[in-house]
C-alpha cells in the first residue's frame, strides 16, 4: 500500500481533525463510542427534559387532588373540618394550577407566572411546614403544605424545587425567549 492510500485512508477513519479518538465525521451520538467513566453529550439534557415532563404531569394531578380535597372541606362535607386548612389547600391548589401553564406554554409571561408561582409555593411549603411541625394543631386540620408535604409524600417540598431548576437552566431560558441563545 502506497504511503498516499494510506494516509486517505487514515483521514477517512479519524475524526475532523485527523485523530482517531473522536467519532468519524457526520456520525451520530448513537454511532459515537462512549467510553466507561464518561457521559454521553445529551443525557444530562435528556434527564433535564424528562424532569420537566413529568413536573407538566405531576402538577395538574397535584392540583386536581389539592383542589378536590380543599372544595370537600369547604362544602361541609367534612365535619369539622377547618375552614383555615381548607382555603390553604384551594390556594395550594390555584398554585400549583400556575405552575402547570409554565411547564406546557413556551411563551415569556407563562415561565414568570411559573417561576411567581414556584417561588410562592416553596415559600408557603417552608412556612407553613415549620408552622405545623412546631404546633401541628395550629390550624386545626391538615394542609396539603402541612409538615412540609408530608401527607403528599413530600411532593410539595419537592417538585417546587426541581421546577425552579428546570425552569431556570439556560436551555429552557432559551426555549421560553427569556434569553437569547449564543
Amino acid at each position: 500500500m502506497t504511503e498516499t492510500t494510506e494516509s486517505r485512508q487514515t483521514s477517512e477513519n479519524a475524526g475532523t481533525d485527523g485523530s482517531p479518538d473522536e467519532p468519524p465525521a457526520g456520525a451520530t451520538v448513537e454511532q459515537a463510542e462512549v467510553r466507561p467513566g464518561e457521559v454521553e453529550p445529551n443525557s444530562w439534557a435528556d434527564i433535564a427534559n424528562t424532569i420537566g415532563y413529568v413536573l407538566g404531569v405531576s402538577y395538574p394531578v397535584l392540583a386536581l387532588s389539592t383542589g378536590v380535597r380543599a372544595v370537600y372541606q369547604l362544602a361541609g362535607f367534612k365535619e369539622g373540618a377547618s375552614t383555615t386548612a381548607a382555603v390553604l389547600s384551594l390556594v395550594a391548589s390555584l398554585c400549583y394550577l400556575a405552575a402547570s401553564i409554565g411547564f406546557f406554554k413556551r411563551e415569556r409571561w407563562a415561565w414568570w407566572l411559573s417561576v411567581c408561582a414556584l417561588g410562592f409555593e416553596m415559600f408557603m411549603v417552608l412556612v407553613i411546614g415549620t408552622m405545623t411541625t412546631i404546633n401541628p394543631d395550629i390550624f386545626g386540620d391538615e394542609t396539603v403544605w402541612s409538615r412540609y408535604g408530608m401527607g403528599y409524600g413530600f411532593f410539595p417540598l419537592i417538585q417546587p424545587l426541581l421546577g425552579l431548576i428546570w425552569l431556570l437552566r439556560p436551555m429552557t431560558l432559551d426555549s421560553y425567549g427569556i434569553r437569547r441563545s449564543t
